[in-house]
C-alpha cells in the first residue's frame, strides 16, 4: 500500500505530534510505501523509512494556487490512503477536503486539538472563524478520524462532526529507551514538555509551594521549550512563593540528555488541564519512572497498572499526590517503574500501533 500523511512540521521544535510522526514513520514505513508531505524548517527531524516531501504551500484556505499544487503532489504519489494530521492551521483540513475530492481516501487525525479545553480557549475570536472557514468541513468530509484514547473518541463524537471516530494510541519505540537501572531516590522531580499555560504548571508550583518543606533538598526540574515571557512570569510565580531555591528551569533537551533525565528523577509530573495521549508520560514510564498525571490525559491505566497516580485537576490533588510519593521506599518505586514499562512495552509499542494503523488503511482502501 501507498500512504501519504500530511503534517505542518517535523522541527525538533514542533512538540508531541512531529516526535510522534517520527516515531510513527519509522515502523510504519516497513509495512507500507509511506511518503510524508511537510514543509521546510530549519531543523527538521530525522526521518527514517519514508519519502519526504517538501511544499511552500501557504496556509491560506481561499488559496486556489495551493489547491493546485497540492492536487499535483497527491496525484503524483497517488496514495491508497491520505491521511492529515493537526487542526486550526488550514492546511490540515483543507488538504483533506481537497483530496476527498479527488476520489481518495481520507483519515484526519486531530491530535488532541479539538479537546474541549482546548475548544474553549479563543473561542469566538480563533476558534469560531477556523471552524466557519475551514475546520468543520475538513472534519466531516473525513472517512475516519483517529483518537488517540477513548476520551478523546468520546469528546470527537460528542462534537457531531463526524460519527466515524476510531481509537489508535500513539506510540513509543520501547527497543531505544533503556530501563533505568536503580530506583534509589535522587531527589529528582521531573517535568519535560512544552511550557505552556495548558500544562497546569501553575498548579504544580502551588503544588511545591504548599509542601516546600518537605520538598528541602529536593529539585523540581522544569523542561522543556515555550515562549520566554511566560517561562519568566513562571520563574517569578516560584521566586514569590519562596520556592526557587527548589524549581529549577532549564531549556528543551533531546537524544541521550532526555533519557537521561527521565531515568534519575524519583518520579515524573504533568499536571496538564488537557492532552489527547501525553507522549512524555509513555516515554517516563518506559524509562522505569513512576508517573503523576491529571484527569486530563487520558491515563487511568496509572492506576490500573500500578505505575503512578491518576488525579483530579488542580494544585491541591497535585500537592496529595506528591506527598504521598515522597513517602514511597525505594523498593515500591521500583515495583512502580518495572509495571509501568511492562505497560508500555504490552499496550503502546511502535510495532503494534504502526500495524494497527496498516489494519485501518486496509479497511479503508477496501471501501473502494
Amino acid at each position: 500500500m501507498r500512504i501519504l500523511h500530511y503534517i505542518p512540521s517535523i522541527d525538533a521544535d514542533s512538540g508531541g505530534v512531529g516526535a510522534y510522526m517520527q516515531l510513527l514513520a519509522e515502523e510504519l514505513g516497513t509495512l507500507c510505501d509511506l511518503h510524508i508531505l511537510t514543509h521546510p524548517s530549519g531543523q527538521m527531524l530525522e526521518m527514517k523509512n519514508c519519502h519526504v516531501h517538501l511544499t511552500e504551500l501557504i496556509n491560506n484556505p481561499l488559496s486556489l494556487k495551493a489547491r493546485r499544487q497540492f492536487i499535483e503532489t497527491l496525484e503524483g504519489i497517488n496514495p491508497d490512503v491520505f491521511h492529515t494530521n493537526c487542526c486550526w492551521l488550514p492546511q490540515s483540513a483543507r488538504m483533506a477536503v481537497w483530496a476527498k475530492s479527488r476520489g481518495y481516501r481520507v483519515a484526519y487525525s486531530p491530535h488532541g486539538m479539538l479537546e474541549p479545553w482546548i475548544m474553549k480557549r479563543h473561542y469566538w475570536t480563533r476558534k469560531l472563524p477556523a471552524i466557519l472557514l475551514y475546520q468543520l468541513r475538513g472534519i466531516r468530509c473525513a472517512d475516519v478520524v483517529c483518537a488517540t484514547a477513548e476520551s478523546e473518541r468520546k469528546n470527537l463524537r460528542s462534537l457531531g462532526w463526524n460519527d466515524s471516530v476510531c481509537v489508535v494510541p500513539n506510540c513509543v519505540q520501547i527497543r531505544d529507551i533503556r530501563l533505568k537501572s536503580s530506583w534509589k531516590r535522587t531527589k529528582n522531580i521531573l517535568f519535560l514538555s512544552r511550557i505552556h499555560v495548558k500544562k497546569g504548571i501553575e498548579n504544580l508550583l502551588r503544588a511545591t509551594a504548599a509542601l516546600k518543606d518537605r520538598l528541602n533538598g529536593y529539585t523540581i526540574t522544569i523542561t522543556g521549550m515555550g515562549e520566554e515571557t511566560y517561562i519568566q512570569q513562571l520563574k517569578e510565580t516560584a521566586k514569590s512563593y519562596g520556592i526557587g531555591h527548589i524549581v529549577r528551569f532549564s531549556g528543551p533537551v533531546f537524544g541521550a540528555d532526555k533519557w537521561t533525565l527521565y531515568r534519575n528523577a524519583d518520579f515524573f509530573v504533568l499536571p496538564t488541564f488537557s492532552e489527547n495521549f501525553g507522549i512524555v508520560v509513555a516515554e517516563a514510564l518506559a524509562s522505569g519512572t513512576p508517573v503523576i498525571t491529571t484527569e486530563g490525559a487520558p491515563w487511568q491505566e496509572l492506576n490500573s497498572c500500578g505505575c503512578g497516580r491518576w488525579i483530579g485537576i488542580g494544585a491541591e490533588p497535585l500537592a496529595e499526590a506528591i506527598d504521598a510519593f515522597l513517602d514511597l521506599s525505594e523498593s515500591e518505586l521500583e515495583t512502580m517503574g518495572r509495571n509501568g514499562r511492562k505497560l508500555i512495552e504490552e499496550r503502546y509499542a511502535a510495532p503494534m500501533i504502526a500495524r494497527k494503523f496498516m489494519s485501518l488503511y486496509r479497511s479503508l482502501a477496501a471501501i473502494h
